[in-house]
């Protein structure tokens, strides 16, 4: 725990702090975002906030402090997407009725509360997870496409591969993705 500290110990801690976790926390990064300067820039945000907080709050367990903040700003990063990858990884199949509307407002609400911050948190977390256990083609078409609205024909010029593969590569993507939250909503809905 850290109580107030003079300038000196305050660089000192940070100083060390930074190369105690920086390596494995930007890794973790980095397997949750787009690209390396994407990564960069979220851990720039954590250390910056870390900097201001050492000074006014004690912080018991630093890595999980850091480690949580990195989450967030990841999350934070998504936001501005996650209402049209919501509408592409819940819309209802051909076969039948998908009744998520419902989970959709959920993790959409403006309000936070503990509740719904908590089930956007499991939310990524789970998509994160689900998204690590996909071949990386097909993870990294499905993020280009929803996460940084590449179209497949920009896809397809950057990485040389034919768009109807690119399509399909996204499908299963999208099929997997599906199924892994489809099981989290059936958990979060049945309680």
């Amino acid at each position: 725990m850290i109580t107030a500290l003079m300038p000196e110990e305050r660089e000192s801690h940070i100083i060390s702090t930074i190369k105690a976790y920086g390596k494995n926390l930007l890794g973790f990064i980095r397997k949750r975002v787009k690209n390396d300067a994407d990564a960069e820039d979220i851990l720039q945000d954590v250390w910056y906030q870390f900097s201001n907080l050492v000074n006014s709050e004690p912080i018991e367990q630093t890595g999980a402090w850091l480690y949580k903040v990195a989450r967030n700003k990841i999350t934070d990063k998504h936001k501005k997407k996650s209402e049209t990858l919501l509408d592409d990884l819940f819309r209802a199949d051909d076969e039948g009725d998908d009744d998520t509307s419902g989970f959709k407002d959920f993790l959409m609400v403006e309000d936070a509360t503990p509740e719904t911050e908590y089930v956007r948190t499991l939310f990524w977390e789970q998509l994160f997870n689900a998204l690590d256990e996909l071949p990386e083609e097909q993870k990294q078409v499905f993020i280009w496409q929803e996460m940084e609205d590449m179209t497949f024909q920009e896809i397809s010029e950057l990485t040389g591969v034919n768009v109807n593969t690119l399509v399909s590569r996204k499908r299963y993507a999208v099929l997997h993705l599906r199924d892994r939250l489809q099981q989290l909503y059936q958990e979060i809905t049945k309680y």
